[in-house]
């Protein structure tokens, strides 16, 4: 089943718009935030601009020395804390930790993740991508959720992103066992799946006041990128042949303040206080992508599988099994 809610709210935001446009006005002051991945890229914007409007960010990192110096003068080192999300006992630690302080948490906003890297296994066996991506992140949030729900008006984000289109979850090898490693479908995998957590999450949360959000960020030239060469990025449309951005990036792709701004949205808007369960990109709710003209399909609109309720609830479950397995 797909939301009611999916459609357009008008936000008067738009692709381009800036992190001092939706945040003009925001005031959070004694809230706390958690960002994962927030020492890089569009993650490292969004802690900035999160702080600027007064929050604590904690920032999980799994490379702390980068991240304090990435993060130095932002935020305090000491809210810079160890984490590994291909490392479930290390999520699980930071958990613990953060419900041991006592302290109440406004905003989770899972940010990090890993793009069409080389096939590789973590866990009880499990595909990096789907492993880092949703099963590291799942405990997290999952673990957090006691904690979110003594605080009504708390909001969760997940970062998925245009690449869900490539693919519904892979119900029958999801961590290919069985087929050839492709690992452009396997990121679209574990990008359909961080859309289908916010989905669940706000099932679970939203009769306590709690609501998820996924978030679609755009086309951004960031570190996610690092696995892959110039060939590549050229034959996708991205880049030139001497490295320069191609026409399409161009027009389309946003800058890394830009690329914050959709989550920073969904994190803070007062538009989406009675509205959770959605797919958003361009600072607004997605369009459905069947809606969407073919000229613009790549770019734009959400797939059914990525906000499909029964979808959702299955691959929590799903989830939840490969953790006690």
């Amino acid at each position: 089943m797909i939301s009611v809610n999916q459609k357009p709210t008008g936000s008067n935001f738009g692709a381009k718009s800036e992190p001092s446009e939706v945040l003009a006005g925001i005031e959070l002051h004694g809230k706390n935030v958690i960002v994962t991945g927030g020492y890089s890229g569009i993650g490292l914007e969004t802690t900035r601009a999160l702080k600027d409007c007064g929050a604590r960010v904690i920032v999980p990192a799994r490379r702390k020395d980068v991240a304090k110096t990435a993060l130095n003068g932002i935020i305090p080192s000491d809210d810079i804390v160890e984490m590994d999300l291909a490392d479930i006992n290390s999520v699980q630690s930071f958990v613990d930790n953060f419900i041991d302080e006592g302290v109440s948490l406004d905003l989770l906003i899972n940010n990090a993740g890993v793009m069409a890297c080389p096939e590789g296994r973590i866990g009880n066996e499990w595909e990096r991508q789907f492993g880092v991506n949703q099963i590291g992140h799942f405990v997290l949030t999952r673990g957090l959720m006691g904690v979110m729900e003594k605080n009504e008006g708390s909001r969760f984000v997940s970062l998925s992103s245009s690449a869900h289109s490539l693919t519904s979850i892979l119900w029958d090898d999801i961590h290919f066992n069985e087929t050839q490693y492709d690992k452009w479908v396997a990121y679209g995998q574990s990008k359909t799946a961080s859309s289908l957590i916010a989905i669940e999450f706000d099932r679970l949360m939203k009769d306590k006041g709690v609501r998820g959000y996924s978030v679609h960020p755009g086309g951004i030239m960031t570190p996610l990128q690092r696995h892959l060469d110039n060939e590549e990025m050229v034959a996708l449309g991205w880049v030139k042949e001497d490295g320069s951005p191609s026409d399409m990036a161009a027009s389309f792709f946003k800058s890394t303040t830009q690329g914050a701004t959709t989550s920073l949205w969904c994190a803070t808007n007062d538009a989406l206080d009675d509205i959770g369960g959605v797919f958003c990109e361009n600072c607004d709710v997605a369009v459905l992508k069947k809606e969407v003209d073919d000229s613009m399909k790549r770019f734009v609109g959400v797939a059914d599988w990525a906000i499909d309720s029964e979808e959702a609830t299955k691959l929590w479950e799903t989830t939840e099994h490969m953790l006690n397995s």
